[in-house]
Protein backbone atom coordinates (compact mmCIF):
# COMPACT_ATOMS: atom_id res chain seq x y z
CA UNK A 1 0.00 0.00 0.00
CA UNK A 2 1.14 3.62 -0.67
CA UNK A 3 1.23 6.49 1.77
CA UNK A 4 -2.23 7.90 1.13
CA UNK A 5 -3.60 4.54 1.54
CA UNK A 6 -1.85 3.83 4.79
CA UNK A 7 -2.82 7.94 5.56
CA UNK A 8 -6.28 6.91 5.26
CA UNK A 9 -6.28 3.72 7.52
CA UNK A 10 -3.98 5.15 10.64
CA UNK A 11 -5.40 8.32 9.92
CA UNK A 12 -1.92 9.97 10.13
CA UNK A 13 -1.20 13.08 7.89
CA UNK A 14 1.17 11.76 4.96
CA UNK A 15 3.76 14.42 6.62
CA UNK A 16 3.67 12.73 9.88
CA UNK A 17 4.32 9.17 8.23
CA UNK A 18 7.30 10.44 6.43
CA UNK A 19 8.49 12.03 9.89
CA UNK A 20 8.04 8.57 11.94
CA UNK A 21 9.76 7.66 8.84
CA UNK A 22 12.89 9.86 9.26
CA UNK A 23 13.64 9.36 12.85
CA UNK A 24 13.17 5.52 12.78
CA UNK A 25 10.26 4.45 13.97
CA UNK A 26 9.33 2.70 10.53
CA UNK A 27 10.97 1.55 7.65
CA UNK A 28 8.77 0.58 4.67
CA UNK A 29 9.92 -0.84 1.74
CA UNK A 30 11.18 0.45 -0.99
CA UNK A 31 10.55 0.07 -4.68
CA UNK A 32 13.04 0.58 -7.67
CA UNK A 33 11.57 4.01 -8.21
CA UNK A 34 11.88 4.99 -4.40
CA UNK A 35 8.28 4.77 -3.72
CA UNK A 36 7.50 3.88 -0.26
CA UNK A 37 5.63 0.46 0.21
CA UNK A 38 3.66 -0.22 3.58
CA UNK A 39 3.21 -3.64 4.52
CA UNK A 40 0.23 -4.87 7.06
CA UNK A 41 3.12 -4.51 10.00
CA UNK A 42 3.72 -1.11 9.01
CA UNK A 43 0.25 0.18 9.52
CA UNK A 44 0.02 -1.56 12.84
CA UNK A 45 3.07 -0.32 13.94
CA UNK A 46 1.67 3.07 12.78
CA UNK A 47 -1.84 2.96 13.96
CA UNK A 48 -0.23 1.81 17.53
CA UNK A 49 2.19 5.01 17.17
CA UNK A 50 -0.83 7.10 16.10
CA UNK A 51 -3.01 5.61 19.46
CA UNK A 52 0.31 6.50 21.83
CA UNK A 53 0.31 9.90 20.72
CA UNK A 54 -3.09 10.45 20.87
CA UNK A 55 -2.69 9.52 24.65
CA UNK A 56 0.23 12.21 24.85
CA UNK A 57 3.03 9.69 25.21
CA UNK A 58 6.41 11.91 23.70
CA UNK A 59 8.43 10.13 21.00
CA UNK A 60 10.82 8.99 23.09
CA UNK A 61 8.50 6.66 25.07
CA UNK A 62 6.42 5.37 21.85
CA UNK A 63 10.10 3.99 20.41
CA UNK A 64 10.39 2.61 23.83
CA UNK A 65 6.74 1.00 24.06
CA UNK A 66 7.23 0.31 20.04
CA UNK A 67 10.38 -1.60 20.99
CA UNK A 68 8.66 -3.52 23.79
CA UNK A 69 5.89 -3.94 21.86
CA UNK A 70 7.55 -5.86 19.10
CA UNK A 71 9.59 -8.03 21.64
CA UNK A 72 8.00 -11.22 22.96
CA UNK A 73 10.62 -11.29 25.48
CA UNK A 74 9.19 -8.00 26.88
CA UNK A 75 8.54 -8.00 30.78
CA UNK A 76 4.86 -5.83 31.53
CA UNK A 77 6.83 -4.12 34.01
CA UNK A 78 8.78 -2.30 31.84
CA UNK A 79 5.67 -1.48 30.02
CA UNK A 80 3.94 -0.42 33.01
CA UNK A 81 6.94 1.82 34.10
CA UNK A 82 6.58 3.33 31.07
CA UNK A 83 2.89 4.39 30.78
CA UNK A 84 3.50 4.68 34.80
CA UNK A 85 6.10 7.74 34.37
CA UNK A 86 3.73 9.30 31.41
CA UNK A 87 0.26 9.37 33.90
CA UNK A 88 3.03 11.17 36.34
CA UNK A 89 3.54 13.94 34.00
CA UNK A 90 -0.05 13.65 33.35
CA UNK A 91 -1.46 14.43 37.23
CA UNK A 92 1.48 16.98 37.64
CA UNK A 93 -0.29 19.16 34.61
CA UNK A 94 -3.82 18.51 35.76
CA UNK A 95 -3.03 19.97 39.19
CA UNK A 96 -1.01 22.64 37.67
CA UNK A 97 -3.69 23.81 35.18
CA UNK A 98 -5.84 23.13 38.67
CA UNK A 99 -3.96 25.94 39.93
CA UNK A 100 -3.84 28.36 37.37
CA UNK A 101 -7.68 27.76 37.22
CA UNK A 102 -8.19 28.29 41.18
CA UNK A 103 -6.27 31.54 41.07
CA UNK A 104 -7.69 32.95 37.69
CA UNK A 105 -10.71 31.92 38.89
CA UNK A 106 -10.39 34.22 42.08
CA UNK A 107 -8.97 36.59 40.59
CA UNK A 108 -12.13 37.11 37.86
CA UNK A 109 -14.27 37.12 41.25
CA UNK A 110 -12.45 39.90 43.15
CA UNK A 111 -12.98 42.08 39.81
CA UNK A 112 -15.96 44.12 39.69
CA UNK A 113 -16.11 43.87 36.19
CA UNK A 114 -17.42 47.69 35.85
CA UNK A 115 -16.03 50.98 34.74
CA UNK A 116 -13.87 51.58 37.15
CA UNK A 117 -9.73 51.50 36.21
CA UNK A 118 -9.34 49.45 39.10
CA UNK A 119 -8.79 46.16 38.54
CA UNK A 120 -7.21 42.98 40.76
CA UNK A 121 -6.57 40.77 37.63
CA UNK A 122 -3.80 43.72 36.47
CA UNK A 123 -2.81 44.31 39.89
CA UNK A 124 -2.12 40.45 39.61
CA UNK A 125 -0.48 40.20 36.53
CA UNK A 126 1.77 43.67 37.16
CA UNK A 127 3.01 42.11 40.63
CA UNK A 128 6.83 40.79 41.07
Amino acid sequence: MNIAEVSRATGLPAKTIRYYEDIGLITPARQENGYRVFRDTDQHKLAFLARARSLGFGIDACRDLLTLYTDQDRASADVKAIAQEHLSEIDSKIAALQSMRDTLGELVDACAGDNRPDCPILKDLARK
